[in-house]
């Protein structure tokens, strides 16, 4: 069975003004605040308990998944700009290359609150999980 809306009717149920489905955030392109397409959205991490987003995995850099760096953003320091048609964060390329980072296939223990305070102390995020 396809997942891909046939009617306005399906795709309507799957976004609103303000509501979107997981899977149609995947692939959306992530700017900075001067235009620049900083990389896109790979996945995102749900709170299994609260129901947040807890982060927003970009995608950055590499060809064809080679060399391909992945960032865990928390999801408060993304904004949607429906001019753009994508999300905007507030970092300079040069920032997102000292952000932590992961490569494709390198296992990240999302579970570490070590780990995920140093990424929102990173970005200057409030923690997801308070």
């Amino acid at each position: 069975m396809s997942t891909t809306p046939r009617t306005q009717d399906e795709l309507n149920r799957r976004e609103t003004s303000h509501l979107i489905a997981a899977d149609k955030v995947e692939g959306t392109a992530v700017y900075n605040r001067a235009g620049d397409r900083l990389g896109a959205i790979d996945n995102i991490m749900i709170d299994k308990m609260s129901g947040k987003v807890a982060y927003a995995v970009m995608s950055f850099g590499g060809f064809l998944g080679i060399g391909e760096k992945y960032h865990a953003m928390p999801w408060s320091v993304l904004s949607y700009d429906t001019q753009m048609g994508g999300y905007l964060v507030n970092l300079d390329k040069e920032q997102l290359k000292n952000a932590p980072m992961f490569g494709r296939g390198e296992t990240v223990d999302w579970e570490n609150r070590e780990w995920g305070t140093r990424v929102h102390d990173y970005y200057r995020a409030p923690y997801f999980w308070l």
